[in-house]
């Protein structure tokens, strides 16, 4: 009960109340079950709930949500009897991490975009996301517990999954420790070599940082610059990154270390300042003019500003230097600026509309209901084949768009599916999350009705294409029909019998006529008696003006 009473010190009574109802829910349903270091399983959703409490500030409801989402993904009757005692906002949040719990990557590597997309659609309460961020988390904090094929699959998710989420959130501290815990997993052997090396150095770096400042701190106050100094150690990830892409060792990674002077400046005195404290420092350190980085001139695509190179001291340590003004620091770390368009993550604006609820969640401590929050990713649906592939459709999509996303010719054979078992027509709508199993039959065909209902253009082109094909097929035998007879009858057939007949049949061209005998639409016998008629008429016609002449002669 200790460490449970510990988080519930973080809340009202209140509050405290509604958390100690759900943990007891979850103790009862937890009950017998142990992970896999033989511990009793409730020891999971504590730790989760802890990492909610304290280390990402969220509220009563958060944690609530995480025992009853842990007692009830495998068994949901665990809530029928509880749901009065629980607020609608924390049923829907449970509802939505049971969804997430249920995503099985096939093909993690292949499928990342997608799974980060399908993870988002099922948040609809940014608080979610944030919940099964720390969820995964704890998993990575006792990776050493589980096998070592669930190890390999854990980490393999958490770098492709979870860690650019939350690097796109601006939740820096847990996503540089995810990545870490990543290296830790994946190369034990390089990722103790850096901690050692980052350890060792540590009081080293302390010093230094205090060596460095001091001279430049007299110069920057007669100058009369008003700034702050802020100081980072690369974590073992992001050096380990360095090293692979460059080919370096440790000691060649010269931002492992480095000092950041963020001015006070008006707008238009920003370039200016900046470049005088570039000016102070390297005056008073040797510069390697080949780390230069001049993002005040340029800025980059995403609006970065900010002066970088890099200095050594007078122990020959290298440090790297970043300048930028309050604004520029601002915008880097919070505002459009911001690295949160992570390295292959392609930006959606649906997604980025998630993402900002979710940093306003974080910086303003903002709570809102379930209701004030809609969902921004209703532009997607995500089902799965029966054997796991997860695909990726437009809103509104129906079997036979899944069938056409699957293979062309799968589409065209379609003739329904199995929706979770049930027999559903090829018009079923999708949902996110649907298991969708396509029928086909091999002699299905294509109709112009179907256009009316399929909303991919994958679909709608193909649809179209078979169906133009079929026509051009069916006027030939409708056009070599016609001629047999034609023969047979021993009547005459000119163009303006052609256009006249497409007139008289409201058809816009002659291969649709064809089309239309070909598959029996058109009876020929009607054909017949009007090219008959047309030829009596024509008789007539002649007979009438050699009847005219003739009397005329005499």
């Amino acid at each position: 009960m200790e460490r449970i009473e510990k988080i519930f010190n973080h809340y009202s009574e209140s509050d405290a109340a509604i958390i100690k109802s759900a943990y007891t829910i979850a103790v009862n349903s937890l009950a017998g079950k142990t992970r896999s270091n033989n511990h009793p399983f409730i020891e999971h959703p504590l730790n989760v709930a802890t990492i909610v409490a304290e280390e990402l500030s969220l509220g009563a409801d958060s944690v609530a949500t995480v025992f009853l989402h842990e007692a009830s993904r495998l068994d949901v009757s665990v809530l029928e009897g509880a749901k009065d005692n629980f607020s609608k906002d924390i049923l829907e949040m449970v509802a939505s991490l049971n969804k997430i719990s249920e995503i099985k990557p096939k093909d993690t590597r292949l499928e990342a975009d997608r799974y980060r997309k399908l993870i988002a659609s099922y948040s609809i309460d940014p608080k979610v996301f944030l919940i099964k961020l720390a969820d995964r988390l704890e998993i990575m904090r006792n990776l050493h517990i589980l096998s070592k094929n669930d190890q390999a699959r854990k980490n393999a998710e958490t770098i492709l999954l979870y860690v650019p989420l939350a690097h796109q959130t601006g939740i820096y501290n847990i996503k540089s420790e995810l990545e870490n815990l990543w290296l830790k997993n994946a190369e034990p052997l390089q990722y103790r070599a850096i901690t050692n090396q980052l350890k060792a150095g540590e009081k080293d770096r302390e010093a230094m940082m205090k060596e460095f400042v001091e001279p430049l701190a007299e110069k920057l106050k007669k100058k009369g610059i008003e700034y702050t100094f802020k100081s980072r150690t690369k974590s073992a990830y992001s050096i380990w990154k360095k090293m692979q892409s460059q080919g370096v060792p440790f000691g060649h990674v010269y931002d492992v270390f480095a000092i950041r002077f963020i001015i006070a400046a008006p707008l238009e005195k920003e370039k200016d300042l900046c470049w005088e404290v570039f000016s102070l420092v390297t005056e008073e350190y040797e510069q390697d003019t080949s780390r230069l980085r001049d993002w005040l001139t340029v800025p980059k695509s995403n609006g970065y500003q900010s002066l970088h190179t890099t200095v050594k001291n007078s122990n020959g340590k290298y440090i790297e230097i970043q300048i930028r003004t309050k604004r520029m620091d601002y915008e880097a770390e919070i505002g459009s600026a911001a690295h949160w368009s992570y390295k292959g993550v392609k930006k959606e604006e649906s997604m980025n509309k998630w993402l900002d609820r979710v940093r306003g969640l974080i910086n303003k401590n903002e709570s809102s209901s379930y209701q004030q929050v809609p969902s921004v990713m209703n532009q997607d649906v995500f089902v799965f084949t029966p054997g796991g592939e997860l695909r990726q459709l437009k809103a509104g999509s129906t079997v036979l768009d899944f069938a056409f996303d699957i293979h062309t010719n799968v589409g065209l054979k379609c003739t329904g599916a199995k929706i979770s078992g049930k027999m559903v027509s090829i018009k079923e709508k999708l949902s996110t999350g649907d298991v969708v199993e396509i029928l086909t039959g091999k002699n299905q065909k294509p109709a112009a009705g179907w256009l009316d209902f399929v909303v991919s253009s994958k679909a709608r082109s193909k649809i179209r294409q078979k169906l133009k094909e079929n026509e051009n097929k069916m006027a030939q035998e409708g056009k070599d029909l016609l001629e047999r007879r034609l023969k047979n009858w021993k009547l005459d057939f000119g163009d303006d019998d052609l256009a006249a007949l497409v007139k008289k049949y409201k058809f816009k061209t002659a291969n649709e006529f064809f089309s239309a005998i070909g598959s029996a639409q058109i009876d020929l016998t009607e054909i017949k008696t009007y090219l008959q008629d047309k030829d009596i008429k024509e008789q007539v016609v002649v007979d009438n003006h050699v009847a005219s002449k003739a009397r005329r002669v005499d």
